[in-house]
């Protein structure tokens, strides 16, 4: 089949681009507001750009009733320039969902979904404490987007945190925690098997 999305005119129940663009990692951003409280969102619309220096996207779509700025975490870095990215594990995966839900902006997530606060080292955005790993990262650039509401963060990551025991013979074992990835519809993935390529010289 072909269509163009414009059109809107797949012939399907549901719209597939977000299942054909799978599996996309999860980026549980945590951001501080102005006042000091403390919010928490998962964003699918995630990734990583560049390594040296070290950078992650992730895109806002749509808007708050209750936010002017799109949504609490965009608002929040908008004003603070900071964010902290939490990776989800398979373990964390009902307190991330729980945390999708519409709360009014002065609500503190880690509270409504029972998650425990870890301070940052880099920033003073706290971040998930029983997550397996976290970029602390600085606002590099905010870029507005074609279509209502999509914008897109830029950040530096300036600070990692790991849990010492994923790290096996050197290396970061993901299949320790099994990273949550985002599918299409309401379908998620998890990675607990990986095999290895050798790049051709």
């Amino acid at each position: 089949m072909f269509y163009q999305p414009k059109n809107n005119n797949h012939g399907l129940p549901h719209d597939p681009f977000k299942a054909i663009v799978s599996p996309r990692p999860i980026g549980w951003i945590s951001t501080l507001d102005e006042n000091g409280v403390a919010n928490l969102a998962p964003y699918s619309f995630f990734n990583a750009l560049c390594d040296t220096p070290p950078m992650v996207m992730f895109a806002s779509t749509g808007q708050k009733p209750d936010q002017p700025q799109g949504k609490d975490s965009l608002a929040n870095i908008r004003a603070t320039g900071e964010f902290a990215v939490n990776i989800v594990s398979y373990a964390l995966r009902e307190p991330m969902n729980q945390s999708a839900a519409s709360f009014p902006a002065d609500v503190d997530e880690f509270e409504a979904v029972g998650l425990h606060k870890a301070a940052g080292n880099a920033i003073k955005a706290p971040h998930v404490a029983e997550a397996p790993a976290v970029l602390e990262c600085k606002l590099f650039k905010i870029i507005e987007l074609p279509g209502a509401a999509n914008t897109m963060v830029i950040g530096e990551v300036v600070g990692v945190h790991l849990k010492d025991d994923l790290i096996v013979n050197g290396r970061l074992d993901v299949t320790r925690y099994a990273p949550l990835s985002r599918l299409g519809y309401m379908d998620y993935a998890r990675v607990n098997e990986v095999f290895e390529l050798i790049k051709p010289a």
